[in-house]
């Protein structure tokens, strides 16, 4: 589904230079779930942004379904690090937006938007405004936003870095269940090593920038992810090769 070939990224800035990213290569399946975790300013979300087409590339090349990446695409989905819910808005005509942008929306719309809020709990708040709602519920129609228009892939940069963990984790659970139920091809940027493991079939090791792919760990866990997992020695291992990468030694 995504094809990312020799990627470069480089900023021109009055000083110099600066190298984002550097031949980067991977290859990410229909309906698989993919994390990326790297140290800050690795160039994990500039990498997000051009699979969603609101970054260019400076070399090589990044494909879905075998079309060049060029500019935003109608099947591609964004979550973004906050909701950016617009406050004068009902969730239920947030969740709406995008179908707005691009064609008038009916009956059939209005059924999708319902069905995708039932589905993450927030059924009986299609009509409250984003202010009566608490930041975890928020994120959840923002989840809704980006699947209304049932798109191929789901992009997902660090969607829960704000939330407390006890949210944080019963999110994750939520995401697990909507990207096995909709099959979705799911790439989620994430600072926290236990998510991506809980989460991902793969992870993807950034190196500090310029970013580059220094390891692909694959998750031995099954599509179905409970919090039983969290207490596991398999998910503690796992969690300490991962964090081994980025550990300072004096």
């Amino acid at each position: 589904m995504i094809s990312i070939e020799h990627l470069e990224k480089v900023y021109p800035t009055s000083s110099g230079d600066i190298h984002a990213l550097s031949d980067v290569n991977l290859s990410i399946a229909d309906g698989e779930f993919v994390a990326i975790v790297g140290p800050s300013g690795c160039g994990k979300t500039t990498l997000l942004k051009i699979l969603a087409g609101l970054e260019s590339h400076t070399g090589g090349t990044a494909t879905i379904a075998g079309a060049p990446i060029a500019k935003p695409r109608g099947d591609v989905g964004m979550v973004f690090q906050k909701p950016v819910l617009l406050p004068w808005r009902t969730i239920g005509q947030n969740v709406l937006l995008p179908l707005e942008l691009h064609r008038k929306v009916g009956r059939a719309e209005k059924a999708a938007a319902q069905n995708l809020l039932d589905m993450v709990g927030l059924g009986d708040f299609v009509s409250k405004y984003p202010k009566e709602l608490s930041g975890g519920m928020q994120q959840r129609a923002a989840i809704c936003r980006a699947l209304v228009h049932d798109p191929a892939v789901l992009l997902m940069d660090e969607p829960f870095g704000a939330l407390d963990a006890m949210t944080r984790d019963a999110l994750n659970v939520e995401v697990n269940r909507i990207w096995r139920e909709t099959a979705k091809t799911a790439v989620l940027i994430t600072h926290s090593i236990p998510e991506a493991v809980f989460l991902a079939q793969r992870v993807i090791v950034m190196s500090p920038r310029p970013g580059r792919i220094v390891d692909v760990i694959d998750v031995p866990f099954g599509p179905t992810r409970t919090l039983d997992l969290l207490g596991s020695p398999e998910f503690a291992d796992l969690n300490a090769r991962i964090r081994s990468y980025f550990e300072v030694t004096a």
